[in-house]
């Protein structure tokens, strides 16, 4: 289900400084960008450049946005950070994400015209400078029916009620029956990682 991005004090701190991490974007190579791993859900066109995996920063990548560090290094109980691209034409079909606690925070940043994504029942559109936020774990899909690429800063975190409580998220990987988050825990440290 989408949440009220207003009852998350950091998404109003990157919606004042999404043009600075906008910058930040277009100073990445597309060559930087990884495909995401699981491409049953998409074929092709879903792409991410990760800034931390797992609470592991990646320091190479980091150093190319040094701004948007700055800004997702302050989110609380922050997990995951990166930016996330849709070719045009893209649909991730529907599927859930894990582990439980953990949040999701899109920040529209470029090509959010004509993308949407759907939530348990609702579909939002994305729009460039919001945040929407969601829970993973619900059922969810997305596309771009637009004519550009669309780009969003990606940040996980864990539940504000829950993060004392939460297990590692190198817990949930390690019992993962699909094996997902180690195989891509294991992509990121490897030639990304410093």
């Amino acid at each position: 289900m989408f949440k009220n991005p207003l009852d998350y004090e950091f998404t109003q701190t990157l919606e004042t400084n999404w043009q600075v991490i906008r910058q930040e974007l277009e100073q990445i190579s597309r060559t930087d960008f990884l495909d995401w791993p699981e491409k049953h859900l998409y074929g092709k066109g879903w792409q991410t450049f990760g800034l931390y995996a797992f609470g592991m920063k990646l320091n190479k990548n980091c150093q190319i946005c040094p701004e948007t560090t700055k800004l997702v290094d302050k989110i609380p109980n922050m997990v995951t950070a990166g930016f996330s691209s849709l070719l045009p034409g893209t649909h991730i079909a529907a599927h859930t994400g894990y582990p439980d606690g953990v949040l999701r925070c899109h920040l529209g940043l470029v090509g959010c015209d004509g993308c949407s994504l759907r939530v348990g029942d609702q579909v939002q559109d994305w729009q460039e400078g919001k945040c929407l936020v969601f829970d993973d774990t619900a059922e969810h899909e997305a596309w771009n029916r637009g004519d550009r690429t669309r780009v969003v800063l990606l940040i996980d975190f864990k539940m504000p009620d829950l993060a004392t409580d939460t297990p590692k998220i190198e817990d949930a990987a390690t019992a993962s029956k699909k094996g997902f988050w180690q195989n891509l825990k294991g992509l990121l440290s490897g030639s990304k990682a410093e």
